[in-house]
């Protein structure tokens, strides 16, 4: 699979979800501690708006700042999709994933956000789907990917403030990947 195609087929299983989101949802409590629905979701459309700016060039302090203030208007969901066809436009463009980002994790290969975007958009899914009650199966293909990029990071991966608190050491290599991803990244099905 195309890093790319691995980013649609991520963007369609946060995207089915967040089309399920009904007008009482959007104030629910997510697995994202603190977050409600709304905040998740505009995490996510927020993050691909940065992600466009750093494969431009631009650093991250500075992309953060300028998406920080835009407006994201009252529909959520055509806020994502118009910000996700963006993204996806700009990593497709040649040599988007050789490109250096200026991300807070450091500088990075165009393909390394990609990744990022990537694992964004599905564990954030789950996360949608566990707060709407929706289905919480993931693209298994996509899990494997996902989790080839993480699991590396597993001994280090809860101090980096962005996973909870990592792994809870209860899941064992039995456990069905999906499941085994979730733990990794802090989350507990």
């Amino acid at each position: 699979m195309h890093a790319a195609d691995t980013l649609a087929t991520a963007r369609n299983e946060f995207e089915r979800r967040l089309r399920l989101v009904g007008e009482a949802d959007w104030d629910r409590t997510t697995p994202c501690e603190g977050w409600t629905v709304r905040q998740l979701v505009d995490h996510v459309v927020r993050g691909d708006r940065i992600a466009i700016r750093l494969l431009d060039g631009e650093a991250w302090a500075e992309a953060q700042g300028q998406v920080a203030d835009e407006d994201l208007g009252d529909d959520l969901v055509a806020a994502f999709t118009d910000g996700a066809d963006a993204l996806e436009a700009t990593f497709r463009v040649p040599g988007a994933l050789e490109r250096t980002c200026h991300h807070i994790a450091g500088e990075i290969p165009g393909a390394q956000l990609l990744g990022f975007r990537t694992g964004d958009y599905a564990l954030h899914a789950w996360d949608l789907a566990r707060a709407i009650g929706a289905d919480e199966d993931l693209d298994p293909e996509l899990v494997e990917i996902v989790w080839e990029s993480l699991q590396p990071m597993a001994p280090f991966i809860g101090q980096t403030g962005f996973f909870g608190d990592g792994p809870s050491g209860e899941v064992d290599e039995s456990a069905p990947l999906q499941v085994r991803l979730l733990d990794l990244t802090g989350r507990r099905p």
